[in-house]
C-alpha cells in the first residue's frame, strides 16, 4: 500500500546509508518515525498531539476546534477529575485539579496522604478544549486517562511520590503532577546534544526556539505531522526497559480502551470526534491502540477501597515550572507569547462563561469546514526549508529594555538610559551569536543580567527575576468562592464580620476589640484554630495570645488567606468544619505510634484552648495515662512536668474538683517515676535535666498523690536506692535527701565545704553547681543555698584555680540549666545589696554571727516570763491576726483579759513548748 510519505522515507534512508559508519539503528529509527506519522494520520479518529503548556499547541487547538467543531472530545486527563471541570468557571487561572486521599485502603498506610494535581493554564490546549466542550451545546467532553487511584497503583514506590516538591513555592507541595503532553527527551545524550548545538541552556529554551516559534503560524496538517514526528523520535530514543516506559504504554492501552467503550456506548461517529493527547502517546504502536472494532481491549484493574476527595487548588507559573522541571520563567514567557500571537493572528480564545476575564456573550461559531481530503506530505517541505521566523521587532525589544531599567531602579539598582541601550544592543548581539534573527526573551534576560546586575543584588529580586515579572510575572490563580469546599466557604462566612476581603493576595490587618464588639469573639476563636491548623504565615497574631487562664479584650492579626488558599482548601478534605478537623488532628497526634505522654498532654491542652469538649479532653487524658505507663525512658519528663503543672493550675482555678483523669495521671506518674528513679540516676543516657524533672514531679505532686492513696515510703526507698556517680546527679541526690529530711542544711553545707577543700574535686565543681541549679526545680527553697555555694567558691578558690574554672562553670550552666539560671539570678539579687556603698558594710547571711537567744525563765506567779510572756503580750495587743486564723480554721472563742490569760492554758502551753515562742520572737526581732 502506497503512502504519501514514501518519498520522505526513501530520502531519510538514503541519508542513513551515506552515514555508513554511524549507528546501526539509525535507518530503523529514521524509517520508523515516518511510519509512525503515517500510522497516526491513517487513524479514523483524529489524533491531536499536544505539548504541555505550549502556546503553539493552544493556537493550533483553537484553530482546529473552530474548523472541525467535533461533537465528542476525548482528553488525556484522569477520568475521575471530570466533575471538577465545570468549577473552572469560578476560578482565575492558573489553577490545578486535585485528587486527595488521607485514609487509605489498598495502599501502605505510611504513604498517606496521597495527592494528584493537574495544572490548567489559559495558554494550554487542554483548557481551550475544555472551554469549547463545556460551552458549546451538543458537545461531549470525555476524560479517558487512568484514574488517580490507578496513578498510584502503577507507581513503583507509593511512599515516595514522583512529584518533585518545589523549594520555594508550595502551591503543589509533594503532589504527583499529571503531565499532558510531556515532550522532554528521556535520552540524556540527545538532550545534551540538542542544547549544545542549539546554543541554549535549558530544554524549555530549545523547544521555544526550534518548535514553538516555527509552528506558531503553521497550518493544521503541518503542525500535526511535525508534532507526531517529534513525539515518535523521542519515543524511539527513550529507554524501553524502564518502568516509566511500560507505564506509558499501559496508559495508551487504557485510553484507547475507554475511547472504544464510549464509541460503542454512544454510537458516535469517529469522524466527528477528536482525541487530544501528548505527542509521545500520539505515536503509539501498541496493539490496543485504534478505534476500529475488534481491536483488543486492555484489562483495567479495579480501584482500591481508598476514598478520594476532589477539589481545585490555586496554582502559579513558578509552581508549574518546579513541578515539571521547566526553566524558571518559561511558563510566564509562554503566557506572554500566547497573548502576542492572539493579537497578531486576531484570534479569540475560548473562555468559560462566567470566568473572570471572559466575554459576557460569545460569538456563534461559523459553520464547520469541509472534511479534509487525502493525507498530503507536509513534512518534506517543512524540514527541507529554514523555519519562517519573525524578524527583529525593535519596538517590542525597546519597550522591554526601557521597562527593565525602570523595574531595576525601583528595586535598588543604579540603572540608567545607557543601560537600556546596552541591553538592547547586547540582546541583538547574543541573538546573532546564537544564530537567531529575532532576540528571544531568553536572550533579553541574559543581556539584562550582563548589563544591569553587575556584582551585587541590592534588593530581594535579582535581574533575572525582574525579567520574569516584566514578561508576564508569576501569575497565581485563585479558586472562586462557589468552587470552594464547604469548610473553606464556612471559614470565609464566619470571618465575614471582620469586614475584610480575604480573597485579596495581600496581608490584611484585623483589629478585634472584644470588649466593645463581643460578637467578634467567635472570629477570634476561629482564628486561633486556624493558627493551629494552617502554616504560620497564613494567620499570624500580632497582639494577643491563647494560653490557659488568659483572656484578652483586644487582639490584632495579620491575615494572608488569599496566598494560602490551598492550605484552607485542603482542610476541607479532612472534614466539614474546622472543629471537626481540629479534633481529628488532636486524636491523630495522641494515637500516633510515636506519641509520648507529653504529646498527649499537649493535645489535652489544645483541646481545652480551642474546643471546650470535656469528652474529648477526658479521652486524650486517658491516652496520656496509657502512654506514660508504657514509657521506659524519662526523656520527656521535663515536658510532662511543665504541662501537667499548667493543667492542674487551670483546673484548680476553674473547676471545683479535678477531673478523674488528672488524679489517675498523678498517681500513675508518682509510681512510674519512683520506679524509674534509681535507674535514671545511674544511666549515662539520662540527663541531669530529666532527673531533676522527675524529682520535680515527685515532690511538687507529692501532697496530691498522697491524698489520692500513694505511699511516701515508695519515694523514700527510691531515693535511698539511687547511687549516682556523676557530680551533677550526686548534687541532685543530696537535694532530694534534704527535701526528704534525711540531710539537714548544716550537713549539706559541710559536704560542699569538703568539695571546695579537695583540690582533686575542684575542677568538677561546676558539675555539682549545675546539679544544685537543676535541684531548684524540685526543691525551690534551696535557692539561697545555691547562691551561698557559688559565693563560697568565689571567696575560697584562688585566682589560678578560679579563672580557668569560671568558663567551664558558665558553659555548664548554659548547657544544662539555662532555664533555671534566672531563678538563681533573682535570688542573688535579693541576697546581695543593691548599691556599692552598702556593699562595704554588708555581711553575708552565712557569715553573720549567730543571734543569742534569751532563755525562757521560770513562770512567775503572774505568768510566763521571757519569750513566752512576749508572745502572749503580742497576741493580746494584735487580736486581728488570731481572729483571722480562728475564722479560717472554723474555731470560735472569746478573748479574756491578759491578767486572766497569763495564768491560763495558753500560759501553760507556751511554757511547756518554748521553742515556738522563741522562733516567733526571733522572727519579729524582739
Amino acid at each position: 500500500m502506497t503512502s504519501p510519505f514514501d518519498p520522505l522515507r526513501d530520502q531519510l534512508l538514503g541519508a542513513a546509508e551515506s552515514l555508513a559508519d554511524g549507528p546501526a539503528a539509525l535507518p530503523e529509527i529514521l524509517a520508523g518515525i515516518v511510519d509512525d506519522v503515517d500510522h497516526a494520520l491513517r487513524e479514523p479518529l483524529e489524533i491531536f498531539p499536544v505539548c504541555h503548556h505550549s502556546p503553539a499547541s493552544a493556537l493550533a487547538m483553537l484553530r482546529r476546534l473552530r474548523e472541525k467543531q467535533p461533537k465528542v472530545v476525548y482528553l488525556e486527563l484522569c477520568e475521575d477529575l471530570q466533575p471538577l471541570l465545570t468549577e473552572l468557571r469560578n476560578c482565575r487561572l492558573p489553577v490545578a485539579l486535585q485528587a486527595f486521599a488521607s485514609e487509605l485502603d489498598g495502599f501502605p498506610a505510611e504513604s498517606a496522604p496521597l495527592s494528584v494535581i493537574a495544572p490548567i493554564t489559559e495558554a494550554s490546549a487542554e483548557y481551550q478544549a475544555i472551554s469549547y466542550a463545556l460551552d458549546t451545546p451538543g458537545v461531549e467532553l470525555v476524560l479517558v486517562d487512568r484514574s488517580t487511584d490507578h496513578v498510584f497503583q502503577w507507581q513503583p514506590d507509593v511512599s515516595s511520590p514522583a512529584g518533585t516538591p518545589e523549594p520555594e513555592d508550595d502551591l503543589h507541595g509533594d503532589a504527583v503532577g499529571v503531565e499532558i503532553g510531556d515532550l522532554r527527551p528521556r535520552f540524556a545524550e540527545l538532550e545534551e546534544h540538542l542544547l549544545h548545538h542549539g546554543r541554549v541552556r535549558h530544554w524549555s529554551e530549545w523547544w521555544d526556539q526550534y518548535v514553538e516559534q516555527p509552528l506558531a503560524g503553521a497550518d493544521h496538517e503541518t503542525y500535526r505531522q511535525v508534532m507526531v514526528l517529534v513525539g515518535s523520535l523521542f519515543r524511539r530514543l527513550a529507554p524501553h526497559d524502564t518502568k516509566r516506559y511500560a507505564g506509558d504504554e499501559d496508559r495508551e492501552r487504557y485510553m484507547w480502551t475507554r475511547i472504544r467503550e464510549h464509541l460503542a456506548r454512544s454510537g458516535a461517529d469517529p469522524a466527528d470526534c477528536l482525541y487530544i493527547c501528548g505527542a509521545f502517546h500520539a505515536a503509539s504502536r501498541v496493539p490496543e491502540a485504534g478505534s476500529a472494532p475488534g481491536t483488543p481491549d486492555f484489562t483495567i484493574t479495579p480501584r482500591t477501597g481508598t476514598t478520594w476527595l476532589y477539589g481545585l487548588i490555586p496554582s502559579s507559573h513558578s509552581a508549574i515550572e518546579a513541578q515539571f522541571g521547566l526553566a524558571p520563567g518559561s511558563v510566564s514567557i509562554a503566557a506572554a507569547t500566547w497573548q502576542k500571537q492572539l493579537q497578531k493572528l486576531r484570534l479569540t480564545p475560548f473562555r468559560l462563561e462566567g470566568q473572570k476575564g471572559a466575554r459576557k456573550a460569545r460569538k456563534a461559531l461559523p459553520l464547520p469546514a469541509a472534511a479534509s481530503g487525502p493525507v498530503v506530505d507536509h513534512l518534506t517541505g517543512y524540514m527541507a526549508g529554514p523555519p519562517v521566523l519573525d524578524g527583529l521587532d525593535e519596538e517590542e525589544l525597546r519597550g522591554w529594555c526601557v521597562d527593565i531599567v525602570r523595574l531595576a531602579r525601583r528595586n535598588g539598582y543604579l540603572a540608567s538610559t545607557a543601560d537600556a541601550i546596552a541591553v538592547f544592543e547586547t540582546s541583538v548581539l547574543l541573538a546573532g551569536m546564537r544564530g537567531r534573527v529575532r532576540p528571544t526573551p531568553y536572550d533579553f534576560q541574559d543581556a539584562a543580567v550582563t548589563c544591569i546586575e553587575k556584582d551585587t543584588v541590592p534588593g530581594r529580586r535579582d535581574v533575572r527575576r525582574l525579567c520574569e515579572i516584566l514578561l508576564g510575572g508569576d501569575r497565581i490563580g485563585q479558586v472562586g468562592y462557589e468552587a470552594l469546599p464547604p469548610l473553606a466557604r464556612d471559614v470565609y462566612d464566619r470571618l465575614a464580620p471582620l469586614g475584610l476581603d480575604l480573597e485579596q493576595r495581600s496581608i490584611q490587618r484585623a483589629l478585634l476589640d472584644l470588649a466593645a464588639r463581643p460578637e467578634l469573639t467567635a472570629c477570634s476563636q476561629l482564628l486561633w484554630m486556624l493558627r493551629y491548623l494552617l502554616p504560620d504565615q497564613a494567620v499570624r497574631p500580632i497582639m494577643g495570645s491563647r494560653k490557659l487562664g488568659e483572656k484578652h479584650i483586644q487582639e490584632s492579626w495579620d491575615l494572608d488567606l488569599g496566598r494560602n488558599q490551598r492550605a484552607v482548601i485542603e482542610l476541607g478534605y479532612e472534614g466539614v468544619t474546622v472543629e471537626q478537623v481540629l479534633e481529628q488532628r488532636l486524636r491523630r497526634d495522641a494515637w500516633d505510634p510515636k506519641a509520648t505522654a507529653a504529646t498527649a498532654l499537649k493535645a489535652v491542652e489544645n483541646s481545652l484552648l480551642f474546643l471546650q469538649s470535656p469528652r474529648l479532653t477526658d479521652e486524650l487524658g486517658a491516652r496520656a495515662i496509657e502512654l506514660l505507663a508504657a514509657e521506659r525512658t524519662v526523656d520527656g519528663a521535663p515536658d510532662v512536668l511543665r504541662r501537667i503543672r499548667r493543667l492542674l493550675a487551670h483546673y484548680r482555678a476553674t473547676t471545683p474538683v479535678l477531673p478523674a483523669w488528672c488524679g489517675r495521671f498523678v498517681t500513675e506518674g508518682y509510681a512510674h517515676y519512683c520506679t524509674l528513679l534509681p535507674t535514671a540516676f545511674v544511666e549515662e543516657e539520662t540527663g541531669v535535666r530529666q532527673v531533676g524533672a522527675m524529682l520535680g514531679f515527685l515532690f511538687s505532686m507529692e501532697s496530691l498523690a498522697l491524698s489520692l492513696g500513694c505511699d511516701r515510703t515508695q519515694l523514700e526507698i527510691a531515693v535511698r536506692q539511687s547511687h549516682p556517680e556523676s557530680p551533677a546527679k550526686i548534687a541532685l541526690l543530696w537535694a532530694a535527701l534534704h527535701q526528704l529530711g534525711a540531710l539537714p542544711l548544716a550537713d549539706l553545707r559541710e559536704r560542699v565545704g569538703e568539695l571546695l577543700g579537695n583540690p582533686l574535686v575542684v575542677p568538677s565543681f561546676p558539675q555539682y553547681v549545675s546539679g544544685f541549679v537543676q535541684a531548684l526545680e524540685p526543691v525551690p527553697r534551696l535557692a539561697p543555698f545555691v547562691v551561698e555555694t557559688l559565693s563560697q567558691a568565689f571567696a575560697r578558690l584562688p585566682d589560678p584555680v578560679l579563672l580557668p574554672w569560671l568558663p567551664n562553670l558558665i558553659t555548664t550552666l548554659k548547657q544544662q540549666a539555662a532555664e533555671l539560671v534566672p531563678v538563681l539570678t533573682r535570688e542573688a539579687g535579693r541576697t546581695f545589696p543593691g548599691t556599692l556603698a552598702a556593699l562595704d558594710s554588708w555581711t553575708a547571711p552565712w557569715n553573720a554571727p549567730a543571734r543569742s537567744r534569751p532563755s525562757a525563765g521560770p513562770a512567775g506567779p503572774g505568768g510566763p516570763s521571757g519569750p513566752a510572756a512576749a508572745a502572749v503580750a503580742l497576741l493580746a495587743a494584735n487580736p486581728a491576726s488570731a481572729d483571722a486564723v480562728a475564722a479560717l480554721l472554723g474555731c470560735e472563742g472569746e478573748w479574756t483579759p491578759l491578767a486572766v490569760a497569763s495564768g491560763g492554758e495558753a500560759t501553760v502551753l507556751l511554757t511547756a513548748f518554748p521553742a515556738s515562742a522563741e522562733a516567733v520572737a526571733e522572727l519579729i526581732g524582739t
